[in-house]
């Protein structure tokens, strides 16, 4: 259980915290903002799942952030799992509620908290889907003149996230400042602000430069300002992610790659094929932008369970 503190005298911030729990939300995302650098959609899921958590405490728990103890936190966790939610949604669910605590001891609200002692579920790791070369040309190519209205927008789009390995959100915040065609690569904005080079493949550069030639400057015009976003809505906005989904869903469809297709499939793609052609584990971690190679490591796995699927193929034994 939480143990109380009394606030510092004249801390207008404590004083309302103690009357509404809810008011002790909005000054953490700030803080994960401010101070560690967090990403909007990081900050959007801790929002949603704090936001969770206080309603289902309203509805059945009914106690202050002070008397929340290990019971509260292994009923909380039983309503997630009545919700259907992967093991990772609820120990990121989970994670939201320790990030908060630990804000709350920083800042003095609290002394002490058991949240910590509560155990994240057991997961069992889940091998990302990873689309074959073939089928990756085939969703490269998708994108028709005949069919779809922006589709040297969508090729370049495709071409660049396979091309880089890029995050989603990472690529729908490039500019145009950020291209290098002459020199192949781009600048990207990852996690924390992280920056990091990217290298482009002759397919994305040319796929690039069609639509910086002949799609853009008509979809820069719709807009009131050209912000200098590379790729554009038909509105002359930014994409956003939920567009770019939307898009590859569209395509995969149209190439019979299955409903389950999504951005990240081609940066799971991206690392397996880089792999399986011999690139270095640690050179990919840098490309890919993860913090630890032990996220990285997920793909050595990957392309155990392709090279096993080939030997229990073609082997006479197998």
């Amino acid at each position: 259980m939480a143990r109380r503190k009394q606030p510092p005298e004249g801390s207008q911030f404590a004083m309302s915290a103690f009357r509404d729990p809810g008011t002790w939300v909005q000054p953490f995302l700030n803080y994960l903002n401010a101070e560690c650098g967090m990403s909007e959609n990081t900050i959007a899921a801790y929002r949603r799942d704090l936001e969770k958590f206080f309603q289902w405490n309203r509805e059945n728990a009914k106690v202050s952030v002070h008397d929340i103890s290990l019971q509260t936190m292994t009923a909380f966790l039983d309503f997630l799992q009545t919700q259907n939610l992967a093991p990772s949604s609820i120990g990121r669910n989970l994670v939201s509620i320790r990030m908060l605590f630990r804000f709350l001891m920083l800042e003095g609200i609290v002394a002490e908290t058991t949240v910590d002692l509560v155990s994240s579920p057991k997961m069992w790791q889940r091998l990302p889907k990873v689309l074959s070369p073939e089928s990756v040309d085939q969703l490269l190519e998708a994108p028709l003149g005949s069919v779809d209205r922006y589709y040297r927008r969508d090729r370049a789009l495709l071409a660049v996230m396979y091309a880089t390995g890029c995050r989603v959100s990472e690529v729908t915040n490039i500019r145009l400042s950020d291209m290098n065609l002459a020199e192949r690569y781009c600048r990207c904005t990852g996690k924390g602000n992280k920056q990091r080079m990217v290298s482009l493949n002759p397919v994305a550069i040319t796929a690039i430069q069609s639509y910086l030639e002949l799609e853009r400057p008509a979809l820069a015009s719709l807009s009131q300002q050209d912000e200098g976003w590379l790729f554009l809505t038909r509105s002359g906005n930014r994409m956003n992610r939920e567009t770019v989904w939307a898009l590859i869903q569209r395509y995969a469809a149209r190439t019979g790659c299955g409903t389950e297709i999504s951005p990240h499939t081609l940066r799971h793609s991206f690392a397996t094929h880089l792999l399986a052609g011999g690139a270095d584990i640690r050179a990919l971690q840098e490309m890919l932008g993860h913090a630890s190679i032990r996220t990285t490591q997920v793909y050595t796995h990957v392309d155990h369970s392709r090279l096993k699927a080939v030997h229990q193929k073609c082997h006479p034994r197998g």
